[in-house]
């Protein structure tokens, strides 16, 4: 059970920048939320050292323990405030008995009802906190130190003293707790704070217009304490003008590119060989026989040869020149956004590239076909067949176009979706608006956008069916150059890359032959 026990402060010091006083007092009785509570004596294990919190709020450390000691009468501690706006203001307001409580975050480990009250026999010490009203009364600053210039008056008097003491409002209550509650509290933790004030001193802050706004924000973000506490206690009330800045995501919006390649994924890949414009791949141009013979006949040879294929390696590149001042000024993300786009950029050309490659070398279909799902099936069925026959390997992947994506969505039978239905009667494989991948008629589908780019839509070539191992896209890392403009200050940087298609059987492919 962890109970925040407010205790009180007895000193600050100015000079030191240190608070100093009663943070627990044995026996004392104190009313929080939970009732009643004492500590007995040496009940508080202070062994590890803590923090000093304002209000118990972990997000707002003023200081750190120097020193304590326990003796019959309670616990004494000292600590040493932090030179931040907050520390400074809490130096002020301890000194001036505005804040003077103190208040301690226990880790409950033994405890028992005593006639409705909680007496707490073993405890450890996980923070204390600077309040405005603690608890137990006696728990109160005893000196502060706050400033390096001794301050005058600072020697307060008997009657000072008593006046001071009298402003404290008793918080001390008979209410017993319930045993019901003390019996719950064993089962799960229980926070328990003294009540705080309504309205607390906020820093003091430097910040009146935008531009002083705009540098603590900044400063705040790269984990200036002091600039966060002025944001904190700036006035972004219509009473400074323009103060309130317009805030800015940090997503991005982009509609016009992304990194599908769907011809390209079709296919096989390959590495591209380290060097050279070209590189070569042997073919075999003609195999061995072997026949029926008669007895004692000779037997017939057919020596097996080869050629290469000899593959071209193009380059793709893409650049853009800016200011040298967006890039040393501007947000770190715009560098990484720019290469992410341009990546996209080469990503839609590689495919477009290829794309055309494959229709321009594979076979069209030799039946046309209606734009239906009869005719889809009848084209998927014929290409299957000459892809085989042509390349001796199996057609596995169909590649179409966006248009034809739609098509194939809306193929029915009699209203019953044929390709996206949940349970479907006649399913003829599956293609939902969702993904760019299915499967049509027992074939891979893949949508690429190159098959509209190059005005293959829904006629001709908008659809390609295709063994992915004729044809092989062999592909660099991408890579970045960049240069200084001195006469203008610009900065110009390319983003290229390298790849090279081998179309090692040319009719493993077969377009679309629309009616």
């Amino acid at each position: 059970m962890k109970i925040n026990f407010p205790i009180t402060l007895t000193a600050a010091d100015s000079r030191k920048r240190t608070i100093s006083g009663t943070i627990v007092t044995w026996g004392e009785r104190g009313n929080t939320s939970a009732g009643a509570t004492v500590f007995e004596k040496g009940s508080i294990d202070f062994s590890k050292p803590v923090k000093l919190l304002l209000e118990h709020d972990r997000t707002r450390p003023i200081g750190k323990l120097m020193d304590i000691t326990a003796d019959d009468a309670g616990i004494e501690a000292t600590f040493k405030i932090a030179g931040t706006i907050a520390g400074d203001d809490s130096l002020l307001e301890a000194a001036e008995g505005l804040r003077d409580g103190f208040s301690v975050g226990v880790m409950v480990d033994d405890w028992k009802n005593k006639d409705g009250v909680m007496s707490i026999s073993a405890a450890k010490l996980i923070e204390v906190s600077l309040v405005t009203d603690p608890a137990i009364d006696s728990a109160r600053v005893a000196d502060v130190a706050a400033t390096e210039t001794p301050t005058e008056n600072s020697e307060a008097t008997a009657e000072d003293q008593t006046t001071q003491e009298d402003k404290v409002s008793d918080i001390t209550s008979d209410a017993p707790i319930a045993t019901e509650a003390v019996e719950a509290a064993k089962s799960e933790p229980v926070v328990v704070v003294a009540a705080q004030s309504v309205a607390y001193t906020k820093p003091r802050s430097p910040i009146t217009n935008k531009a002083t706004y705009l540098e603590h924000s900044v400063r705040a973000a790269l984990g200036s304490d002091e600039s966060r506490q002025y944001v904190m206690a700036a006035d972004t009330t219509s009473t400074v003008a323009g103060l309130i800045p317009t805030p800015q995501s940090t997503e991005i919006i982009n509609g016009l590119s992304n990194g599908d390649r769907g011809a390209i994924d079709a296919i096989s890949r390959g590495a591209l060989p380290a060097s050279g414009m070209t590189f070569e791949i042997p073919k075999i141009t003609a195999v061995p026989t072997v026949g029926e013979e008669a007895e004692a006949a000779a037997i017939d040879t057919t020596d097996m040869t080869s050629s290469f294929v000899t593959v071209n390696v193009k380059k793709f590149a893409g650049g853009q020149t800016f200011s040298v001042e967006l890039l040393d000024r501007s947000s770190p993300a715009f560098f990484d956004e720019l290469v992410r786009q341009m990546e996209f950029a080469y990503a839609k050309e590689t495919d477009k590239y290829v794309a055309n490659q494959i229709i321009s070398s594979g076979l069209i279909a030799t039946t046309a076909q209606d734009n239906t799902a009869a005719g889809l099936l009848g084209y998927a069925a014929q290409a299957a067949q000459l892809v085989y026959s042509n390349s001796l390997g199996f057609a596995r992947n169909i590649v179409v176009s966006p248009e034809q994506w739609a098509n194939i969505m809306g193929y029915n039978d009699s209203g019953r979706p044929i390709y996206n239905a949940s349970q479907p009667q006649n399913a003829g494989g599956q293609v939902g608006p969702q993904s760019l991948r299915g499967n049509v008629a027992g074939l891979d589908l893949y949508v690429s956008r190159s098959l509209s780019a190059l005005t293959y839509t829904t006629g001709d070539g908008s659809m390609f069916v295709i063994n992915p191992e004729s044809y092989t896209w062999y592909e660099s890392p991408r890579l970045s150059l960049r240069s200084d403009i001195t006469a203008t200050g610009q900065v110009s940087v390319a983003y290229y890359g390298y790849g090279a298609l081998a179309t090692k059987v040319a009719n493993g492919s077969v377009h679309f032959n629309k009616n």
